[in-house]
């Protein structure tokens, strides 16, 4: 049995995890209309996580998909963050506001959450998947025992070959165009930076797993393509930043339709992590940083957080994190399930279309 048929699928499509983004509406939403809908629970805590799974649960009884968060604990580094928030002091001071005394960690790896752990294994979601590493083998057995279907992110193939030696079940190859985090592994090591059509045709070539692609993938042309090069599925996440369902607020949603969206920007200033975002005040920052480096992930994420909120206490946008992928101008404003059934016509339009 394939991976596509244990999942129920009848579209080659995931709805990529969006932690903030994503709602139990609209993984629910997707996964009725025939993909594989996912939330992501690495920006909240156990208790967080239990309500979203119980509504999205009761919403569809369709497979669907929990992400997490596999970081390494940042090091205490008060000297790297006070000079980060140093820098950013007269932009605070833009806004009338002083930067945070101290940054917090505020996004616990699952490496580091036995709570989290314990709500998996209670509640077996159909498909856990794992962004930024693999946790433990003795936490991968647990999981896979209480018959959750494994997948995790791998931007190169050494991360891909760490993947299936670990016994999961599927690889999602994140290429450059990807919005939000990178899923590398380790940040400090060199990133490939390869595409994702390159990328998945590598994975597909030299590892024994199931390969998802994802990466700019924003229509049913782009999903036919990705299986045409071996993938089994396309993930696809900017694409439903605009669907009424999404958590992003009105100024995320203009700034995905402005011209923003047509020069996304990687950049680690946000958060500490490299992560693709529409282009903004805040990615413009790397160009006057003049070798200044973010402090740790996730405690950079504290202070653009709080910067974010003092801007848009005077009314400026341009400090969100707006993450999206290089097809973001290619975004369509719809119902989840309208998209879906959108995506699925075009994918099949394609299929038919090729030579007999």
């Amino acid at each position: 049995m394939t991976l596509l048929e244990q999942l129920g699928l009848s579209l080659p499509l995931v709805q990529a995890p969006m932690a903030g983004t994503s709602t139990p509406a609209l993984a629910a939403a997707v996964s009725n209309a025939g993909g594989l809908g996912s939330l992501g629970v690495g920006a909240t805590d156990a208790p967080g996580a239990r309500s979203m799974i119980e509504e999205v649960r009761g919403r569809t009884d369709r497979a669907f998909n929990i992400n997490l968060f596999i970081h390494h604990k940042p090091p205490r580094d008060p000297a790297r963050d006070a000079a980060w928030l140093g820098w950013l002091a007269p932009l605070f001071a833009e806004f009338g506001a002083t930067p945070p005394d101290e940054l917090r960690i505020l996004y616990k790896s699952f490496r580091d959450d036995p709570d989290m752990l314990a709500l998996l294994l209670e509640t077996a979601p159909p498909v856990v998947s794992f962004h930024f590493g693999l946790p433990s083998p003795d936490i991968i057995a647990a999981l896979r025992a209480r018959g959750s279907l494994l997948l995790a992110t791998a931007t190169c193939l050494e991360e891909a070959l760490a993947i299936e030696a670990a016994g999961l079940d599927g690889i999602v190859a994140q290429g450059i165009e990807a919005g939000g985090h990178r899923g590398i592994f380790d940040p400090a090591t060199q990133d490939p930076a390869l595409g994702t059509f390159a990328l998945t045709r590598l994975l597909v070539r030299r590892v024994g797993l199931p390969v998802i692609a994802a990466g700019g993938i924003m229509d049913g042309a782009g999903i036919a393509a990705a299986i045409d090069l071996g993938a089994v599925a396309a993930q696809m996440g900017t694409a439903f930043i605009a669907c009424p369902e999404s958590a992003a607020d009105d100024a995320y949603r203009a700034a995905l339709a402005g011209p923003g969206a047509y020069h996304t920007t990687l950049t680690d200033f946000i958060s500490g992590r490299p992560a693709r975002a529409l282009a903004n005040r805040f990615t413009a920052l790397m160009a006057t940083a003049e070798g200044r480096r973010p402090t740790h992930y996730p405690t950079a994420y504290d202070a653009g957080k709080a910067l974010h909120a003092a801007a848009r206490q005077c009314g400026e946008h341009g400090f969100g994190a707006h993450w999206a992928g290089q097809g973001a101008p290619l975004a369509r404003a719809m119902p989840a399930a309208a998209l879906v059934e959108t995506l699925k016509a075009e994918w099949l339009r394609c299929r038919a279309d090729r030579p007999k």
